[in-house]
């Protein structure tokens, strides 16, 4: 394992590019099970989950190969397991996306209980019921069997609005038999990815970017060469790193369609930007300001399902909201465990009260100065990175393999803008 050493108070200067989306890119690589011919696969990023799914894949008898950087070719015709390695699930929570196309394809899928994040109860349950509906038989013991000889289409309720779910219901009904009319669905910019990638291997979608999908199941799919959008999460990453460290920072591969969600968030807490064709500039000359609801009432940053502001991005904003001047009130909806990072930001002077599991009041601004911390997850490792860039002195980040399981060269793309950070091995 190594660590982060960091040191703040340095301006961020200069580009940096987006990689591609790791949340489209996941789903993408489970997708091409289902193929009867090699998929290319570009604008991958080269992050930790994408290696262990592309294990997962060789596992299973698939012949995997990098043609270019981020470019990937997958050839499935090999495949011939139907288990998910233990080892491997355990790495990835996005393992469990392997479900729909294996039992779609094949009748049968094995899978032991997912790994990841540990951000909070993560239920699977909404897979299992989708996939039933479908008509997979599904045993629970110390794995999960999905079996069904062929599944058909039908209508499809999702009891919550489950990305991950709404992916694996979306390739299950890719191969079933019918239409399947997919009602409550997800409808983030990675599942539209995933749709598009599905229709270029020869499947019919109605209502994508909507909360009801129409799939028109076929009997095969064929390959197809295809590049995934940029990481709107990495985008929000750095125009949170620009708002706080100041300097003059140009984010480059920004696609403008999912930019409305994040400009409602990030003006609450005067951060605002231009954007030049595919190039965005945030705003660091004004002093960060809390703006207050009509009324002058403290506003407040919650997440929702797109197109609401992205959960994965809060942890970036309690950060901003550290060097704010105001109060603002972080409501972290979804997951009951991911706020609790915020007392490694009190350890480095930020004024936060915990009110619970949930939400924080964030009182701004603090001087932040330099800790050692640990990195709990992806999106709280990445803004424990923020805080520590715009602290003084200097900071010990542990555990960064899970930043790196969502962040592509993390040092040297940092680095490369003008931030001092190192990565360095554990003692």
């Amino acid at each position: 394992m190594d660590r982060y050493l960091i040191e703040g108070g340095y301006p961020i200067k200069g580009r940096i590019r987006l990689s591609g989306n790791k949340n489209a890119a996941l789903p993408c690589i489970a997708a091409t099970v289902m193929a009867s011919e090699p998929v290319t696969l570009r604008n991958i990023p080269a992050i930790e989950d994408v290696f262990v799914m592309f294990d997962v894949l060789r596992q299973l008898g698939a012949q995997v190969e990098q043609l270019e950087p981020h470019v990937w070719r997958i050839d499935p015709r090999g495949i011939i397991h139907h288990e998910v390695p233990e080892e491997l699930a355990r790495k990835v929570r996005a393992s469990i996306l392997f479900a729909g196309p294996l039992v779609a394809r094949f009748g049968k899928a094995v899978l032991p209980p997912p790994g990841g994040d540990t951000i909070g109860r993560r239920r699977i349950d909404t897979h299992i019921l989708a996939l039933q509906e479908l008509g997979a038989r599904i045993t629970i013991d110390n794995t999960l069997v999905f079996s069904a000889p062929r599944l058909v289409g039908t209508s499809v309720f999702l009891d919550e609005a489950s990305v991950t779910a709404t992916e694996n219901a979306i390739m299950a009904a890719s191969l079933a038999e019918g239409t399947t009319v997919l009602m409550n669905a997800a409808c983030e910019p990675h599942i539209q990815d995933l749709c598009i990638m599905l229709t270029t291997m020869g499947v019919q979608i109605e209502g994508i970017g909507s909360n009801r999908l129409i799939i028109h199941g076929s009997r095969s799919l064929a390959g197809t060469d295809y590049a995934i959008g940029p990481d709107y999460m990495e985008l929000g990453s750095f125009i949170g790193l620009a708002a706080v460290t100041g300097g003059d920072l140009w984010i480059d591969g920004v696609r403008a369609e999912d930019l409305p969600p994040l400009k409602t968030g990030f003006a609450k807490l005067g951060v605002r930007w231009e954007l030049k064709g595919e190039s965005l500039r945030p705003n660091t000359t004004s002093r960060l300001r809390v703006i207050p609801d009509i009324g002058g009432q403290i506003p407040k940053i919650d997440d929702a399902p797109w197109p609401g502001f992205p959960a994965d991005l809060t942890s970036i904003m309690t950060v901003i909201a550290t060097q704010a001047e105001g109060v603002a009130l972080i409501h972290e909806k979804m997951f009951e465990s991911r706020m609790f990072f915020v007392d490694k930001l009190i350890t480095m002077g930020a004024r936060i009260v915990l009110c619970d599991p949930h939400r924080a009041i964030v009182y701004g601004p603090s001087k932040l100065v330099g800790s050692v911390l640990v990195s709990p997850d992806v999106r709280a490792g990445m803004a424990m990175v923020i805080a520590a860039l715009c602290a003084e002195g200097e900071s010990v980040i542990h555990n960064v393999y899970q930043i790196e399981r969502g962040y592509e060269h993390l040092v040297e793309r940092l680095s490369s803008v003008g931030a001092h950070i190192r990565r360095v091995p554990e003692e």
